[in-house]
C-alpha cells in the first residue's frame, strides 16, 4: 500500500487534512523504548502550523493522543498508534479545486486516479498535513537513535537565491527557522516575506546530517541506502529533488577531486578524509556521516492568477488560489526531513540489531 513504509519497522499513514483525525501506526518497533513526551511535543511543535509569519495561519496544537504501543512512556511491543486531532479545518475554502484543480497540485491528477470521490479540502490525502504524523514516529526514534550514539540533525541551506554557506557541523540552535548563519536567515526572511505580499511562494533547499551510523549497513542495486532513504524522503510532499554527498556537482569533477581517501581516524577506525560519497558507497554505508539535500518546490497554492481547466465544462479559466497557505514551507520541514530520516536509519539498524 501507498500509505506504508518500511521492512523491519512498518509505518502506516491515516487520515486527510480536514478528516477528524490523522495518524500513525508504528509496528514492529521493540519494547523498552522510552519515550520523553514533552520532548516529542517540543518536536512537533516545529513542524505545526501557524506559529509564525512564514506559516499557514491555519494554526493546530497537533497534540498526539497514544492509543496502544505504550505501557506508561515505554513501549510494549504491541503496535504503537496516535492521531491527532484536526482541530481548525475550513473545508469550503477548497470547494472548486474539484472542478478547477489547482497548478502545480495534486487536485488534477487525484481526480485521474480516484475519479472524483477524492477528498479535496485541504489536499486531502495528498496534504503536507500527513507529515505531523510522521514526525510522531520520526521524533520517537530521534530520541532513540540519540541513545545508541547517532545524531540527526538538518537546516534550512537555501530559500529561492539566497543561501547559508556556513559549514554544518553541529545541530543548529533551537529555532523556528534553523540556519547556521544569521544573516542569511534574516536575508531568507525577507525573501519569504516578498513572496507571500505578492500572493505569490518561494522553494528552498534542506540539508541533513546523520553521523554515528555505523558502516556496513545496506545492500547493492535495488537495497541501496539511497534508496532506502529516497522512498520516505520523496514521500514529503513538495520534495523534486534528492542527492547524497557532493551530488550533481560530482558531475563538474575529476575522480582525483570526487574520490574520498581512507585514513585512520583519531579513534583508531578507517574513515575517509574527504566525504564526497556522503557516507554511502556501493549502496553500504562506509562510517562516515550521512549527508544529503533535498529541494523544495514552492507551495502550489499561491493567490496570483493562474490559467487553469474547468473539468465540467472542459475550457480554460483563470484561478486564484484563496485560504491559508505557507508561502515557504521550508522551515516547517526541517523537523519532518529530521523524522524521516530517523525513520529510515532506524530501520536499516534493525537488520543488524535483530
Amino acid at each position: 500500500m501507498s500509505s506504508i513504509y518500511g521492512r523491519n519497522i512498518r509505518l502506516s499513514l491515516f487520515g486527510q487534512s480536514h478528516s477528524e483525525a490523522i495518524g500513525m501506526t508504528l509496528d514492529g518497533i521493540p519494547s523498552g523504548i522510552r519515550v520523553d513526551r514533552e520532548r516529542l511535543q517540543h518536536f512537533l511543535n516545529r513542524r505545526a502550523p501557524g506559529r509564525n509569519a512564514w506559516s499557514t495561519s491555519r494554526r493546530e496544537e497537533d497534540i498526539p493522543e497514544f492509543l496502544c504501543g505504550l505501557k506508561g512512556d515505554i513501549t510494549c511491543g504491541a503496535p504503537l498508534t496516535a492521531v491527532i486531532r484536526n482541530r481548525n479545518a475550513r473545508s469550503a475554502d477548497y470547494s472548486e479545486f474539484i472542478v478547477k484543480p489547482r497548478p502545480g497540485h495534486a487536485d488534477y491528477t487525484a481526480e485521474l486516479r480516484y475519479h472524483g470521490y477524492q477528498d479535496p479540502a485541504g489536499g486531502g490525502h495528498f496534504s503536507g498535513r500527513l507529515t505531523a504524523p510522521i514526525c510522531v514516529a520520526g521524533g520517537i526514534l530521534l530520541q532513540e537513535l540519540e541513545r545508541n550514539g547517532i545524531r540527526v540533525y538538518a537546516r534550512i541551506l537555501r530559500i529561492g537565491d539566497i543561501s547559508d554557506d556556513s559549514p554544518f557541523l553541529n545541530p543548529v540552535p533551537d529555532q523556528a527557522f534553523p540556519v547556521v548563519d544569521e544573516t542569511a536567515a534574516m536575508e531568507m526572511q525577507k525573501c519569504v516575506q516578498a513572496a507571500k505580499d505578492r500572493g505569490d511562494s518561494v522553494g528552498g533547499v534542506v540539508e541533513c546530517v546523520l553521523e554515528g551510523m555505523p558502516g556496513g549497513l545496506g545492500d547493492p542495486i535495488f537495497d541501496g541506502v539511497e534508496s532506502r532513504f529516497a522512498q520516505i524522503l520523496f514521500a514529503i510532499p513538495a520534495v523534486k529533488g534528492l542527492e547524497f554527498g557532493s551530488g550533481f556537482s560530482a558531475a563538474q569533477m575529476f575522480g582525483s577531486a570526487h574520490n574520498d581517501p581512507f585514513c585512520i581516524r583519531d579513534d583508531g577506525r578507517i574513515g575517509t578524509v574527504t566525504n564526497h560519497a556522503g557516507g554511502i558507497l556501493g549502496g553500504i554505508t562506509n562510517g562516515m556521516p550521512i549527508i544529503f539535500r533535498l529541494a523544495f518546490k514552492p507551495t502550489p497554492s499561491i493567490s496570483v492568477p493562474q490559467q487553469t481547466v474547468n473539468l465540467q465544462t472542459m475550457t480554460e479559466e483563470t484561478l486564484c488560489v484563496q485560504g491559508r497557505h505557507d508561502p515557504c514551507i521550508v522551515p516547517r520541514a526541517v523537523p519532518v526531513v529530521e523524522a524521516a530520516a530517523a525513520l529510515a536509519a532506524y530501520d536499516l539498524l534493525l537488520e543488524v540489531q535483530r
